[in-house]
């Protein structure tokens, strides 16, 4: 760890960013809620600090507004940024805000919601490449051949300090917290948040989570220098930076207890769960924490743990993806594969003893083009929706007893 770039964001960096951000017109004050629910899942006491709730739906302009506020008292009136969406509404809400224009540099892949918000909010938006590495080497090259200053999504302390309010409000809200959990991306967020809370909690367990698909942290540590990965592959598009800072890796070894990583299935299912039992829609990036606490890796029995919802721009394609693959997944959407003899009247009795146990078939159809196949044998191939695997289960037994080999194809 280098002792000279910690002290490049120190708690008294945090204070007065905190100061600066006490305007609720560019950054409110966003709740916390506590969820019964999920602290009867894990055995503890789950409070849900709710910034996907802030003005541009994520944690991001807290950062932005920051760097671009002090930049703008010096004089630069123009601004660029890379961002795979939320960076970048909070580039373009606070340059907006200060009187300043900017252009935001996106990933041609980026969310055409997150897109359109950063347009709303006054940002010029260029689609480049086809992630966040392709889009910040355009946007760097673009800030050293002009007089736009460059606005880094998480490698630079003004931006970290910025986030670091969080930790503020999180401790003030809940004082006696055992457990923070905190989305890493490129690690600005939890780099600030774990500044601040060893400052003004220094016994609160700060645990950061990453998707497995970009996970960089782990690697990182052990080396001692950040590792970037040539690709990610997550449905958690706001952490799929793939790699960290020098400044965001000393931070997080300085002052972060444990990193955990959670699957798209994991994630997928937390942002279902947080649909059903909170009453709230968030992004993957958001539901990665809540993943975390979830996950058998994290143990929170008997504590008191924030889960962090940084950011609610959920796309709605992707909401149609994610709740299919966690509906999927919780065998409430049923593949069944069942083989017949060709024969009039088959589909119906198979029908029947589905209806009899209550599923609907939300579609079948014949499969008689297959290899190793008997003459005069078919599959018929059903997606049923179920109440559960218990419920699934059932169905799949009844209909075995009545002579049919039935395979259940979600899991092929």
């Amino acid at each position: 760890m280098s002792e000279s770039r910690e002290r490049q964001v120190r708690y008294e960096d945090i204070q007065e960013a905190h100061d600066r951000l006490d305007d609720d017109t560019v950054v409110k004050r966003t709740p916390v809620e506590q969820s019964t629910s999920l602290g009867e899942m894990v055995g503890g006491e789950v409070y849900l600090k709710m910034e996907h709730l802030q003005w541009t739906g994520s944690f991001k302009t807290r950062g932005a507004y920051n760097k671009i506020s002090q930049s703008v008292e010096e004089g630069v009136d123009e601004f660029v940024a890379a961002s795979a969406g939320n960076h970048a509404q909070g580039v373009a809400l606070a340059a907006t805000e200060c009187g300043a224009e900017s252009t935001i540099v996106m990933p041609k892949t980026a969310p055409q919601a997150k897109i359109d918000a950063t347009r709303g909010y006054g940002g010029t938006v260029e689609l480049v490449g086809q992630d966040f590495q392709d889009a910040m080497s355009y946007a760097q090259s673009e800030a050293e051949g002009g007089d736009a200053e460059f606005v880094h999504a998480y490698d630079d302390p003004h931006i970290v300090a910025g986030q670091g309010t969080l930790g503020i409000e999180m401790d003030e809200d809940c004082p006696d917290l055992d457990t923070v959990v905190v989305p890493i991306g490129g690690g600005g967020l939890i780099s600030g948040i774990s500044t601040a809370f060893a400052h003004r909690s220094p016994d609160t367990r700060i645990v950061g989570v990453q998707a497995e698909g970009a996970s960089t942290v782990h690697e990182s540590l052990d080396k001692g220098m950040p590792v970037t990965l040539d690709e990610v592959d997550t449905i958690a598009d706001g952490i799929a930076t793939g790699g960290i800072s020098d400044l965001t890796l000393d931070l997080i070894d300085a002052h972060v207890d444990e990193i955990v990583t959670v699957s798209d299935t994991e994630i997928a299912n937390a942002i279902l769960l947080l649909l059903e039992r909170a009453k709230q829609v968030v992004e993957g990036a958001a539901a990665a924490s809540v993943a975390a606490v979830l996950s058998p890796e994290l143990d929170v029995r008997g504590e008191t743990v924030m889960p962090l919802l940084c950011g609610g721009n959920l796309d709605m394609t992707m909401l149609q993806t994610v709740l299919i693959h966690a509906l999927t997944d919780r065998k409430q959407i049923l593949r069944l594969r069942v083989r017949i003899n060709d024969a009039p009247g088959k589909m119906e009795e198979i029908s029947g003893i589905i209806a009899n146990h209550g599923a609907n078939i939300h579609d079948v159809r014949h499969d008689r083009a297959v290899e190793n196949l008997s003459v005069g044998d078919s599959y018929l191939v059903f997606r049923i929706e179920t109440s559960g695997a218990e419920h699934a289960e059932s169905i799949i037994g009844a209909i075995e007893s009545e002579g049919y080999t039935v395979e259940d194809i979600n899991q092929t």
